[in-house]
């Protein structure tokens, strides 16, 4: 792995970090009075509206063709799919749970990456993997016995995916500028919600609550406009794998502000499970070593991401 010397990637990467921290909490703070889809599409509406608003002072270009097309699909993946899981998943399970799960992003972007040819493939990818699979049954053990149901569980993990491929994805994708890609996505996004808030038969009614004021305005701001303009500045510069290791630390953050406003409970099972998780992306997707698993060369086609 090549030394870290990009300054800017690392302060982009810190500020994505401490932001997103509260995201799960934020999350919670506004499942109690929204319902979850509904929830969301406010979210992600709002965001795309001043991200465009952004967009327009910037003078920054639509994006057209396969451009429009890629940054729509990264759109659906990153916030629409992904948050639909995840909005579902933190009604049930406390934000570090939630969050310690999401840490799993780095591994599976990793392996995704390698089975789509922009990554080879690392032995210690395997190890970590293992390692990080033994933290998540850990970690699980709590909320099973807790008798939350399997498919929330599932409703995470499948987040993951969501996040972690939507990062491979930027990487094949014409350069869009990072504002603008979250513009276009969120507003994608925000139709998908609305649809399935629509479907599920969400109340539509605005936030009353002075609680759940603060926590939308939080993850319209810092958890969606600003976090995650430097999520895709960070992987423009680092790629997917390590981009994603922002999901390792955001746990760190997530768990003390969980229970310093939420009350989460700090379990044995949360406080082992959650350092194995951590290891096992280190050992698989971070680690330098000889078997580093440097991106493979573009091919014809020259494709750069954002």
């Amino acid at each position: 792995m090549q030394p870290i010397r990009d300054r800017a990637a690392l302060a982009a990467f810190a500020g994505a970090t401490l932001l997103a921290g509260g995201n799960a909490v934020g999350i919670r703070f506004s499942n109690r009075e929204l319902d979850p889809l509904w929830g969301a599409f406010l979210r992600f509406g709002a965001a795309a509206l001043l991200l465009l608003a952004i967009m327009a002072v910037m003078r920054l270009r639509f994006p057209r063709g396969k451009a429009l097309a890629g940054t729509v699909l990264f759109g659906v993946l990153n916030f629409g799919v992904s948050f639909s899981l995840a909005y579902y998943a933190l009604v049930y399970i406390h934000a570090g749970l939630g969050q310690t799960l999401l840490a799993l992003a780095p591994l599976a972007a990793l392996l995704l990456a390698v089975a789509q040819g922009q990554e080879r493939f690392r032995g210690a990818a395997l190890v970590g993997t293992l390692v990080a699979a033994a933290g998540v049954a850990v970690v699980s053990q709590a909320p099973l016995r807790a008798d939350v149901p399997v498919p929330v569980l599932l409703a995470a993990l499948g987040a993951v995916l969501a996040f972690a491929e939507s990062a491979v994805l930027v990487k094949r994708l014409p350069k869009v500028h990072p504002v603008t890609m979250n513009a276009v996505g969120m507003a994608a996004a925000a139709v998908l919600l609305f649809a399935g808030s629509f479907a599920a038969g969400d109340r539509w009614v605005l936030p009353e609550l002075t609680a759940t004021r603060w926590a939308l305005a939080y993850v319209v701001v810092a958890g969606s406009v600003l976090t995650f303009v430097l999520y895709l500045m960070v992987i423009q510069r680092w790629g997917a794998s390590r981009a994603a290791y922002v999901f390792v630390v955001i746990p760190l953050v997530a768990i003390g502000v969980s229970a310093w406003l939420d009350d989460e409970p700090l379990t044995v099972s949360l406080l082992v499970g959650a350092p194995l998780i951590i290891a096992g992306v280190y050992v698989g997707a971070l680690r330098g070593g000889d078997e580093q698993g440097a991106s493979l060369p573009e091919g014809p086609r020259g494709d750069r991401g954002v």
